[in-house]
């Protein structure tokens, strides 16, 4: 009967956590993330062009590698080398949070991605990510991250 309580307890803690994640988001916010998506899209699929043009020309991003803060010139030459040299197998993006505010959003999420490399071997990544948005007509570009 102890286990059955403990389990019924620890199933309790489980659901009423997931509640708070669970929200209705803003029609602003649910923009925002679909822009997310065709980033993200543009990029599993390897192409390049698309995918850049959702970075603003002043944007300055710090990814989890790098030593210091980098510009869009040299972003884009990473970006162009992973995209001809390794695949996107699978990726999944999990929102965490979504702040929109006039022009400008900022979006906290989680991603699981699945890669293979150029002589076929595949690795697997995730973590957690924020994108900076500034909104340029009808499109949300991204003018920093990390």
């Amino acid at each position: 009967m102890k286990k059955l309580g403990l389990f019924t307890v620890i199933a309790a803690c489980f659901f009423l956590s997931n509640i708070n994640y669970a929200q209705e988001w803003s029609a602003a916010q649910k923009e925002v993330w679909a822009n997310v998506n065709a980033y993200w899209d543009a990029a599993a699929k390897g192409n390049t062009a698309e995918f850049l043009s959702y970075f603003d020309e002043s944007f300055v991003g710090w990814y989890n590698s790098s030593d210091a803060p980098e510009p869009i010139a040299n972003r884009s030459k990473m970006i162009e080398y992973g995209l001809n040299n390794d695949k996107t197998l699978v990726y999944t993006l999990t929102p965490g949070a979504i702040w929109v505010k006039d022009n400008f959003a900022y979006v906290h999420y989680y991603y699981t991605e699945v890669t293979q490399n150029s002589e076929g071997k595949t690795s697997s990544s995730a973590g957690r990510w924020t994108d900076i948005l500034m909104k340029k007509g009808n499109k949300w570009v991204m003018i920093g991250d990390h």
